[in-house]
């Protein structure tokens, strides 16, 4: 099969009127752009990413760059499950860049990441938010394809996160497991060989330190699902999510937006609309 050199690259800019309008864009399969939709209510614009292919192979390199600019609210989000297939050899990269300006907002909430068996996958996610600015990131990891009895069974896995605002290192985070080594982490953790995990982080322009929203999402902890709430060294903080399996691990993440969109309205988007 050939080896796809995917690129993606997103601008969004505000215009007069207030509307968030994509001031530049350009893909390169395995990347493909659906029409945007602007969503009046939570005053943002949806934008999908569509991955046309079967899914990540060997070899594969992706590189994506998403910029928001003053005063833009940008939600990107992804129709399906990203699917890592079985590798004979090598492995595939992807490298994320996120920005965004004083004022602007962005959302990057992706459907899961499905690594099957024999896989081997190491993803960078970069991200830049000037003071002022806000932001929303999810990674959701599936422990592959349960129901084909390929649970844990890929080869190695490493996703690294570095948040900065303003130049400050806020958080750096690096997740590197064999499927079997993370079977065991949930095993001993009780939530059961279905379990899936997010990870997200909230970068707000406001404080919200009062707003009541941290003791609410810490009480959706319990009924197959674990979730903690974790401040930054300066600014935002850390949600972490594991569930017994992927339909707990969706209505936890959407309980938990809509208990943070109470405070920060530019997550009332429904990312699934499209």
């Amino acid at each position: 099969m050939p080896e796809f050199s995917g690129h993606l690259s997103l601008s969004a800019t505000s215009r007069a009127d207030g509307r968030t309008v994509l001031a530049g864009q350009s893909f390169r399969a395995p990347f493909h752009v659906s029409k945007p939709y602007w969503d009046a209510d939570a005053q943002a614009l949806l934008v999908q990413v569509v991955n046309p292919t079967a899914g990540i192979l060997a070899g594969d390199r992706l590189e994506s760059a998403i910029a928001v600019g003053r005063g833009a609210a940008l939600v990107v989000t992804t129709p399906s499950a990203s699917r890592v297939f079985k590798m004979k050899a090598g492995r595939a990269e992807s490298a994320q860049s996120l920005a965004v300006a004083a004022g602007g907002w962005l959302e990057v909430i992706p459907e899961p990441l499905v690594p099957h068996r024999g896989s081997r996958y190491r993803q960078v996610t970069r991200i830049s938010v000037e003071p002022g600015g806000g932001l929303f990131f999810a990674d959701v990891l599936m422990p592959g394809r349960v129901a084909h009895g390929e649970a844990w069974e890929w080869e190695s896995l490493c996703l690294e996160t570095e948040v900065r605002q303003g130049g400050d290192l806020l958080l750096r985070e690096r997740f590197e497991h064999t499927g079997p080594d993370l079977k065991n982490l949930a095993g001993f953790a009780g939530s059961g060989v279905g379990a899936c995990f997010a990870n997200a982080v909230l970068i707000t322009a406001q404080d919200g330190a009062d707003a009541g929203w941290r003791e609410a999402v810490a009480a959706l902890h319990g009924d197959g699902l674990w979730l903690g709430v974790s401040p930054l060294r300066q600014a935002g903080w850390s949600i972490k999510l594991v569930a017994t399996d992927g339909l707990r691990l969706r209505r936890g993440l959407r309980e938990t937006r809509q208990i943070l969109a109470r405070c920060f309205p530019r997550l009332a988007c429904d990312a699934r609309k499209l």
